[in-house]
């Protein structure tokens, strides 16, 4: 009787784990899908919210639907995300001063390595 009941609360702890419930109507879930996307993953490396297994992430997504279901607009919740967390919640940073490194940062690395590479190699055939 004791493993039956051991049991059955594993099952519903695992299930209340998994557990991600979505909005009733179609529209809001479909605005809450599409801002799944665009929110990185506080702990997930390069992650969205969508695609993460990680319980903060159920946790945000629960978050993002509670505020759709409240009534605010993509913009406030995206708002206050940044307030909280910093530019760097969002999949596409915006491009402004502090990220500028962020956005130019591959290319101009690309760029450098690539003149430094030409000059080793210049410089070995004279």
């Amino acid at each position: 009787m004791r493993v039956v009941l051991v049991m059955l609360l594993w099952a519903h702890g695992a299930f209340a784990l998994g557990l991600d419930a979505p909005l009733p109507a179609a529209a809001d879930e479909a605005r809450a899908r599409a801002l799944f996307t665009t929110i990185r993953c506080v702990i997930c490396a390069g992650e969205s919210i969508a695609d993460s297994p990680a319980q903060v992430a159920a946790d945000m997504r629960r978050n993002v639907r509670e505020q759709i279901a409240g009534g605010k607009s993509d913009a406030q919740i995206t708002g206050e995300l940044v307030s909280h967390y910093g530019d760097s919640i969002l999949m596409r940073p915006p491009l402004d001063s502090s990220t500028g490194l962020l956005w130019f940062g591959p290319g101009l690395i690309l760029l450098s390595g690539t003149w430094f590479a030409r000059r080793i190699f210049k410089a070995g055939r004279v």
